[in-house]
């Protein structure tokens, strides 16, 4: 029998709150792409120039899964694909201008989602959110 603590308890629930409001992040806010491809570009905005190997690490999917999924987002203008200069084997990607503009637009909407539901608290709640923020943020740095 596994007795849970006050802490386990907090986490548990820390770790369901948040699963779902990523999840509500992630439904108001895609728009024209599907969620594997708003993590892709999320992922070619923080790296430089990938290759596509690096890509299906990053994203924990299988290799032959990136390659199609670069082939496709290529295609409606998202990212571009090179080869590497000095491996010409090796495929490269970076994110679009439209990719980068899709990526800022799925990033704006979450934000106004949140704007949207903390409008609606009272000044108080709002105070305790912004506490939160600010717990989180040094819960993160803990790493």
């Amino acid at each position: 029998m596994t007795t849970t603590t006050p802490t386990t308890e907090t986490a548990a629930r820390l770790r369901r709150a948040v699963t779902r409001l990523h999840r509500r992040l992630r439904a108001n806010s895609l728009g024209g792409v599907t969620p594997t491809q708003a993590s892709l570009l999320a992922t070619l905005n923080q790296l430089d120039e990938p290759t596509l190997g690096d890509l299906a690490i990053a994203e924990q999917i299988q290799p032959p899964s990136v390659t199609k999924l670069v082939r496709d987002m290529e295609v409606s203008g998202l990212i571009t694909t090179f080869r590497d200069p000095h491996d010409r084997r090796a495929t490269r990607a970076r994110i679009a201008p439209a990719g980068r503009r899709e990526l800022e637009r799925i990033r704006q909407r979450k934000t106004q989602f949140l704007e949207r539901r903390l409008a609606a608290l009272s000044p108080q709640d709002r105070a305790r959110a912004d506490e939160l923020v600010t717990f989180l943020e040094t819960l993160l740095e803990q790493e």
